[in-house]
Parts: structure tokens; C-alpha cells; sequence
């Protein structure tokens, strides 16, 4: 019998070489101002970035904001102080997860002129957003968070007491999504496999959830698949538009099984580690995907041996290296042998490389426990994910 679920409406999705030519017809649907949010200033110097200001400029009054790197809660403040009197009609996000993750939570707060520590998760005053939000316009040029398709808008505070935390709410959702695979050609390498270890990452832990459902698993699916042959390629080759356009059809639908089926382990780590150190988030799920994936099976394998997630794994080896053929073990040892070939020939950086050591383990394990960690498959000890992390310094 299928089980019962609930999936979250998805917005408009406009998939295709060129579609970013449609921007200046989205925009001018919502009146004749827009708020422009790009990330760093290698692609605003670009040709493509420039062909774009001028569409949009052609017709409306367009403000531009630039956030480089992860948003924090002040620059977002800052940003809704500084264009709250503008009322833009509508805000773009052209860039990757942190441009994405800052338009979205820009959008959400011009009308009411609020700070987002009102409503930030964990850390905030717990007041319940009710909207209304500005409309909102998501065009990725990275392939690795997804962001564009979720509701929650990530934010962080890097340091000692840092945090990284969301502000979430379905009225943050893009009312259009632009997935132009040419916007993401000149990503450089290691940004590109990072983003791609994250996207994979994403797919495979809410296709193992505990909060999974069969809608999320064929779009878990779908992106794994997309994922298999295009992400070397990619790495290999970053001219490649087909792989550049599977990468990011693979990252949006990772973005859409997270916000419905949840994460795990990897997930759990990462918001402590991007808090406390300056560790980009596609490099925390490179680096531990292989690991966390073995400790998930090994202790399914000696406490919950009939834990559907086991065949889902095997599933997911079959999957991913394309042989229908192998039995639930050798399918499973297939997953991880794949997993930890891609993590050497992407070059995934260690733990170690950003300062985290032994002393670390502590709070890094006692910040672990949130939302990700809650649809992990199975419940992992403070031992075994201190083990965890011990194995990636």
C-alpha cells in the first residue's frame, strides 16, 4: 500500500539554453521596479551579467545589491533597511546559494520592514512569519544547493558562537525559477564539484529519510541518475552544456526532495561546521558523504537490520554505477566504492585543512542535533559521530 504524504507546491520552472532571455518579461509582470541581488563580482563583470542588467534596465528602474559570501542576518537587515522605501515589485537573485538564500529572505522581509532575527529558527525571538512577502525570482548560476526550489532561506555567523540557521516559511518560495545552463559555464572546477558533492549529497540523504515519500523518491531518483555521468564530466570538462545542464537539473530537484523529505548526518554536521569554521557547505558534503554513508549502513547492518533504508542504499548503488544486476550487498559496497572514488578525483579537501582538530569534536556533536539529523535513517550515537568526523581530519 502507498503511504500517505504531503508535498509542497513547486513554482514556475523555466528549463533551457537561453532561457535567461526571459527575465526582462518576468520581471516586468510584477511593476516597474526591481531589486537585483547577484553574489561575487566574477560574474557581474561578465557578459552575461551585463546583457541582463541592460534587459532589465530597459523597461524599469532597477536597484542592484552584491552580497559576497554567506549571508549573515546583518547584511540581510541592512539590505531591507536600505530598500524598504524603494517596493520594488519584485527581487532577483541571479547567482549561487548564498545570492539565492539572500534575495529569498530580502524578499520575504521588504513589506514589513522587519529583521529576520524576529523569525530566525534557533536563534531568533520565535515569532511566526505570516508574509507578505515581495514576489521573488530565483536564477541559479551555480548547480549544488537547490535553494532556488525550497522555502527556507539559510543564513549564518561565522565564529566562535556562530550559527547557521533558517528562516523558513512557504510564502518565501520562488514565484519563478530561470535555469539557464550557460549561466553556470563559468563556474570554476573545484566550486563546481563542490557544488555537485552537495546536490548528490542532498539527493541521497532524503531519498534514505526517514521522512521520505514516493514523490520525493522519483524526483531523488531522477536527479541521481542525472548526476551519474555528468558530474566527472563536468569536473573534467566545464564547457560541457549538456553535463552543465543535467547539474543543474539534478540540483534543483535536490532542492525540492530536501524541503519534503528531509536530510541526515552530513546535513546535521554541516550547519555546525559552517558556523563555527570557514568551510564551504559543498566541501562539508564531499568530504563526509563517503563516511557518514558507510556509518549509516554499518549500523543499520548490526542494529536495525531491517531498516528499509538498507535496500534503498543498495537501490541507490544500482543506481549510481548502473548495474540492475547486483545483489542488496554488493550494491551497497558498490555506493561507497563510488562515493569515495569520486571524493579523491574531485578533490575534496579534509576537515583538517580548516583548522578543526580533536578539541572541536565536543560541540561540533552537541550542535549536530538539529532538523537534518532528525530524518537521518538511523539514529546515530555522540560516539559514532564523533567517529565520524575524526575520520575526514
Amino acid at each position: 500500500m502507498m503511504t500517505d504524504f504531503n508535498f509542497a507546491a513547486t513554482p514556475y520552472i523555466h528549463f533551457g539554453n537561453g532561457k535567461r532571455t526571459i527575465l526582462g518579461e518576468l520581471t516586468g509582470g510584477f511593476g516597474e521596479r526591481v531589486l537585483l541581488v547577484t553574489g561575487g563580482d566574477s560574474f557581474d563583470a561578465s557578459p552575461m551579467c551585463q546583457q541582463l542588467l541592460e534587459a532589465l534596465s530597459e523597461n524599469q528602474e532597477v536597484r542592484h545589491l552584491r552580497v559576497g559570501g554567506e549571508p549573515s542576518p546583518s547584511l540581510i537587515d541592512a539590505a531591507v533597511n536600505a530598500h524598504h522605501h524603494f517596493d520594488p515589485g519584485c527581487v532577483v537573485a541571479i547567482g549561487g546559494g548564498s545570492a539565492v538564500d539572500a534575495g529569498k529572505a530580502i524578499a520575504g522581509l521588504l513589506p514589513l520592514g522587519h529583521s529576520v532575527m524576529e523569525y530566525l529558527e534557533g536563534v531568533g525571538k520565535g515569532r511566526d512569519y505570516h508574509g507578505p512577502s515581495t514576489p521573488f525570482i530565483a536564477v541559479p548560476t551555480t548547480a549544488g544547493t537547490g535553494g532556488e526550489t525550497s522555502k527556507n532561506a539559510v543564513l549564518s555567523e561565522i565564529g566562535e558562537g556562530g550559527f547557521k540557521k533558517s528562516f523558513r516559511h512557504e510564502k518565501l518560495v520562488a514565484r519563478h525559477i530561470v535555469l539557464d545552463p550557460e549561466l553556470t559555464l563559468s563556474c570554476p572546477p573545484q566550486v563546481t564539484a563542490a557544488c555537485g558533492m552537495d546536490a548528490l549529497t542532498q539527493l541521497l540523504e532524503s531519498y534514505v529519510s526517514s521522512g521520505a515519500n514516493p514523490m520525493s523518491d522519483a524526483l531523488a531518483l531522477s536527479g541521481i541518475r542525472a548526476i551519474r555521468d555528468a558530474l566527472p564530466r563536468v569536473f573534467e570538462h566545464g564547457d560541457d552544456v549538456e553535463a552543465r545542464a543535467a547539474m543543474l537539473y539534478a540540483s534543483s530537484m535536490s532542492g525540492l526532495t530536501l524541503a519534503n523529505a528531509g536530510l541526515g548526518s552530513v546535513h546535521g554536521l554541516a550547519s555546525p561546521l559552517g558556523a563555527f569554521f570557514p568551510i564551504p557547505h559543498g566541501v562539508v558534503c564531499g568530504t563526509l558523504v563517503h563516511a557518514a554513508t558507510a556509518l549509516n549502513l554499518k549500523a543499520m547492518q548490526e542494529r536495525e537490520s531491517e531498516n528499509p533504508a538498507l535496500a534503498k542504499y543498495a537501490n541507490l548503488g544500482r543506481v549510481l554505477c548502473g548495474k540492475d544486476d547486483l545483489d542488496d550487498g554488493e550494491a551497497q559496497q558498490a555506493l561507497l566504492e563510488k562515493l569515495e572514488a569520486w571524493t579523491v578525483q574531485l578533490k575534496m579537501q579534509r576537515l583538517g585543512v580548516f583548522g578543526i582538530g580533536e578539541a572541536d569534536i565536543p560541540r561540533l556533536v552537541s550542535n549536530s542535533r538539529g532538523n537534518s539529523m532528525q530524518s537521518n535513517p538511523i539514529k546515530l550515537t555522540d560516539e559514532e559521530i564523533a567517529g565520524l568526523i575524526r575520520l575526514r581530519f
